[in-house]
């Protein structure tokens, strides 16, 4: 299959070599030099990812690595973007005049910037998907290299719009990566775990962090049971958004068994500890983290916004987007995902697309 990978980061340049490990044919679109330059520069002139993955090592040859839009998107059957949500709407905006009909385009996560699309194309001739999260963990090790530190056993996602998820899911099926369909893309969005468990643990890690210098791992070590109380506060203030759009109220450690977990009867909460007990994933390494730069302005405003357009109360989710915004010094509601600032005739086109009558 013919894939394209917009974005050079961590995630981008893993599943490239995984993907075309698996056979595809990957393109891989650098879109900025804002982080990773060396990196970029590198795979730019050689095509080359050293790909680790528990002690083994391989080295593997992409189609092509490009900063040409009109060329990547050309012929392309599935189109994957690894970019922060922060950058989705500048990104969407550079690659819309060169998709194509009958695209699919797969967003890893969302925290819904389907309305992205339809805010500047009313009129989509091609499928957006929306991914809770990232099919795996990984982390560049050095320029060129890239290490998998673990794999989602399912990956939910959802289509829009709807009438295509058939066809979405039959290509998706392709891929190695056991995607699992899900309502609505905007269910999808208030299931990015980095919503719950990035913002709390990332915010109440800050004192940590800078003590550590960034030696720090927050899976391993904040989850105590006083954050893990603040944890299942802000979870059941998203559950409470999701009821009240028609959604079922699945709480967070549950959405987390259904990714990580072969076996789905064991305990849910058990699942979550003990993936961050062996979790060697070293974050947030500043209090400057997108674990807060990018998952409170795109995550806790969009669910604080949404809930206040339904009179639901967020002191904590509200509680959270302060203490950050003071702690880093940004105003992150100014930045931030709102009903306003994504669009509410989108907003209510998504809706109305999972059968809810819109929230405006």
């Amino acid at each position: 299959m013919r894939i394209t990978v917009v974005g050079m980061g961590n995630a981008g340049t893993a599943i490239s070599a995984d993907l075309t490990r698996m056979g595809h044919q990957v393109t891989l679109l650098k879109t900025s030099n804002a982080i990773h330059s060396t990196h970029h520069r590198l795979l730019m002139s050689t095509s080359l990812v050293e790909l680790h993955e528990k002690g083994c090592v391989q080295n593997v040859e992409l189609y092509e690595v490009t900063d040409d839009f009109s060329s990547a998107f050309r012929d392309a059957e599935i189109i994957f973007v690894f970019v922060q949500t922060t950058y989705h709407d500048q990104v969407i905006q550079k690659m819309l005049p060169f998709l194509q009909q009958d695209q699919i385009i797969v967003l890893e996560p969302g925290y819904l910037s389907t309305a992205y699309f339809i805010n500047k194309q009313e009129d989509i001739p091609f499928a957006v998907v929306e991914a809770t999260s990232t099919p795996v963990d990984c982390r560049i090790i050095q320029p060129g290299s890239v290490t998998i530190l673990y794999r989602n056993v399912r990956n939910p996602v959802a289509v829009f719009p709807r009438k295509c998820a058939k066809n979405v899911m039959s290509k998706l099926e392709a891929i190695e990566y056991n995607f699992v369909l899900k309502s609505s893309v905007v269910e999808i969005a208030l299931h990015n775990p980095n919503l719950i468990v990035h913002t709390a643990g990332g915010i109440l890690s800050i004192p940590r962090v800078e003590k550590t210098g960034g030696e720090y791992y927050m899976y391993r070590e904040v989850f105590t049971p006083s954050v893990w109380r603040v944890v299942e506060a802000l979870d059941n203030e998203k559950m409470n958004l999701l009821g009240a759009l028609g959604y079922e109220r699945i709480p967070y450690v549950e959405a987390c068994r259904e990714r990580n977990s072969v076996d789905q009867t064991v305990d849910a909460k058990d699942v979550f500890f003990e993936y961050a007990k062996t979790s060697n994933l070293k974050a947030p390494t500043s209090a400057y983290d997108r674990f807060i730069t990018e998952d409170v302005p795109q995550g806790l405003v969009l669910l604080e916004s949404f809930s206040k357009h339904l009179n639901l109360p967020t002191p904590v989710c509200t509680s959270l987007i302060e203490i950050a915004s003071h702690a880093l010094d940004i105003e992150f509601r100014d930045t931030g995902r709102s009903v306003e600032r994504l669009g509410k005739d989108a907003i209510n086109t998504i809706l109305k697309d999972s059968g809810f009558q819109g929230i405006i």
